[in-house]
């Protein structure tokens, strides 16, 4: 990181596509916070119980105990005074009310750590990460490896049909891509054709 030590409080914001570290990012800064001896506050939306219903859980299996959220603006209210890093995971579940949260989380001497996607399944920007990416002091843009040509991918592309901006879900659902190999939306899938047997085909 290359905040000056002493700062008063600051944002930083990791985000990028699934499958591109984001959240074991996360983890680590948190983690070098606790070896700092800091007082860290982890939270996470309810919605994201993938793989824990109370802790952060990266691909690889990292995990950091976090306390869940439905609304960005739940974080105001449990965060303590003493608390002196938050970090706060999958932001883009958390409504356009978390940059204002954020912001103030800054502005009262907090350092502010957020993970999110960047971009929705048809490639658009995904808030409120462009909103939080225009506030924040410091920012990391991950990259994944594209499933189909090993590039490196920063779309998520959506394997499932469905016309909602959230589906929750991770392997088998989504995948990473590169410009190149993304198709926004979900791509559509080819019906089976089923051909009727003659007569003289079946055995009897």
């Amino acid at each position: 990181m290359n905040i000056v030590q002493g700062h008063v409080g600051w944002l930083e914001v990791i985000c990028g596509p699934m499958f591109s570290g984001k959240s074991e990012e996360l983890i680590r800064r948190m983690r070098r916070a606790l070896i700092a001896r800091k007082r860290v506050q982890v939270f996470k939306p309810a919605i994201d119980n993938r793989y824990s219903d109370d802790e952060i859980v990266s691909h690889s299996d990292l995990r950091i105990p976090s306390q869940v959220v439905g609304a960005g603006r739940e974080i105001l209210e449990l965060v303590e005074a003493r608390t002196e890093v938050v970090g706060i995971d999958e932001a883009n579940f958390l409504g356009p009310e978390l940059p204002e949260v954020a912001s103030r989380l800054a502005d009262i001497g907090k350092q502010v750590v957020i993970a999110g996607l960047d971009t929705d399944y048809l490639g658009r920007p995904f808030e409120p990460i462009p909103a939080l990416l225009a506030l924040a002091e410091e920012i990391t843009k991950t990259l994944a490896v594209c499933i189909q040509c090993g590039g490196p991918a920063k779309f998520t592309q959506r394997l499932v049909d469905s016309s909602e901006l959230i589906v929750v879900g991770a392997t088998g659902l989504y995948e990473a891509r590169c410009r190149r190999c993304f198709e926004p939306g979900a791509p559509k899938q080819q019906p089976l054709e089923f051909v009727r047997p003659k007569l003289s085909q079946v055995g009897g």
